[in-house]
C-alpha cells in the first residue's frame, strides 16, 4: 500500500524535474532575451560586453574618442557605452527594394536596437525630453521622437536597465518591442528568421551576426554587386566570435544548393597571402563556373545595358551651302 501511495508522488517529482531540465536546455539554445525582443528583420547582431569584460578582452581595444555630441550625452546621462553597456542587440532592416526587405520604403537600411546596461533612467529621460521633437504615449510608456539626419529616431525606456531604439519609418516597430518586453520571457520567442539560424551559432559565443546576403544589396562593382563575386545567389551568413585566450572568429554561409556551396568553398580554398619585402600579396583563383554564374545570374536591374545600335550614315548628298 505504501508503494502505491508513493509511486504517483515519485512520478510527479520526476515529471517536474524533466520539465525543469527541458526548460533550462531550451533557454541555453534560445537567443538572448535582448535579441528576442527585436522585430522581424533581414539581419541580426548581438554582443555580450558583460562577458567580454570578464575576460579582460576590452583592455586590448583602443580608447574611445568622443565627439562633442557624444561627450554631451555622457555628461547629461552619466552613461558611457564603453563602460556601462552590458548587452546590445541589433536588427537590420533592408529596404523593400532589396528583394522585399523589412525596411519598407526607406531608401537605405534601417536599424532597431535593444541596449542593456547600467542606466540612470531619470537622467536619460530628462535628456530624451530635451532632444525629442515630440513624445507619444503608448500603454503608459513614453516614446521619444528624436529628429536625426532627416529621419525620426524613436526611443523608449523599457526597464531600469534596458532601452529600445529604432529609426524604422513604421512607428509600430518600436511599439512591438515594447509589447514583447511586457510579456513573460519565453525561449520560443523572437523572430522566426533569428530562431531558425541561431541554432547554428556555436555555444558560448560572445558576439554573433546572422545576415541575409542578397547579391543586389552592395554597391555596384563594375556593374555587378560586390556580394555577387562571392554569392551569385541569395544566402545566409552566420558569423560568431568566442574568446578563448584570443578572439576566435567563425563564419558559415548557408546557400540554396550543394553546387553553390561547393563553388564558394572552392573560392575560399584558393585564397593565398604571401609576403614580399614590405608588401603583402593576396591572390585567389575563381572557378570558371563561379564567374559564369556571376555574369549570367546577376539581378536584371544590375546588368550592364546593351550598346545602342549604330545608325547607318545617310545616303543623301549634302546640298550646296546657302549664300548669306
Amino acid at each position: 500500500m505504501r508503494i502505491k501511495r508513493t509511486l504517483p508522488v515519485l512520478i510527479a517529482v520526476l515529471a517536474i524535474a524533466a520539465a525543469v531540465v527541458a526548460i533550462v536546455q531550451l533557454r541555453k539554445r534560445a537567443p538572448p532575451e535582448a535579441a528576442r525582443l527585436l522585430p522581424g528583420a533581414d539581419g541580426f547582431f548581438y554582443v555580450n560586453l558583460r562577458w567580454i569584460r570578464t575576460f579582460n578582452a576590452t583592455n586590448q581595444l583602443p580608447p574611445v574618442s568622443r565627439d562633442p555630441e557624444y561627450q554631451k550625452f555622457v555628461e547629461e546621462t552619466g552613461f558611457q557605452f564603453e563602460r556601462d553597456l552590458e548587452e546590445a542587440a541589433f536588427a537590420v532592416h533592408y529596404p523593400q527594394s532589396w528583394g522585399g526587405g523589412t525596411g519598407g520604403s526607406a531608401p537605405e537600411p534601417r536599424f532597431s536596437e535593444v541596449f542593456v546596461g547600467k542606466i540612470d533612467a531619470g537622467k536619460l529621460t530628462t535628456y530624451l525630453k530635451k532632444v525629442a521633437s515630440s513624445i507619444d504615449n503608448y500603454k503608459g510608456f513614453d516614446i521619444y521622437n528624436v529628429p536625426l539626419e532627416g529621419r525620426t529616431v524613436r526611443a523608449v525606456v523599457l526597464s531600469y536597465d534596458s532601452v529600445a531604439v529604432s529609426n524604422h519609418p513604421d512607428e509600430n516597430v518600436i511599439r512591438g518591442i515594447l509589447d514583447r518586453s511586457r510579456k513573460l520571457a519565453s525561449p520560443f520567442g523572437g523572430p522566426q528568421f533569428l530562431r531558425q539560424y541561431y541554432k547554428k551559432v556555436p555555444f558560448a559565443s560572445l558576439s554573433w551576426a546572422i545576415l541575409r546576403v542578397e547579391p543586389s544589396q552592395a554597391g555596384p562593382l563594375g556593374g555587378l554587386s560586390g556580394w555577387a563575386l562571392l554569392f551569385p545567389k541569395p544566402a545566409v551568413m552566420v558569423i560568431s566570435g568566442r574568446y578563448i585566450r584570443a578572439l576566435h572568429l567563425r563564419a558559415e554561409a548557408f546557400t540554396q544548393s550543394d553546387a553553390d556551396a561547393q563553388e564558394v568553398k572552392a573560392f575560399f580554398d584558393s585564397l593565398k597571402v604571401e609576403r614580399s619585402g614590405d608588401r603583402a600579396i593576396f591572390t585567389a583563383i575563381v572557378p570558371p563556373g563561379f564567374i559564369r554564374k556571376v555574369l549570367t545570374e546577376a539581378p536584371a536591374d544590375q546588368q550592364l545595358p546593351a550598346a545602342a545600335p549604330l545608325k547607318k550614315p545617310s545616303a543623301k548628298r549634302p546640298g550646296k551651302p546657302k549664300k548669306p
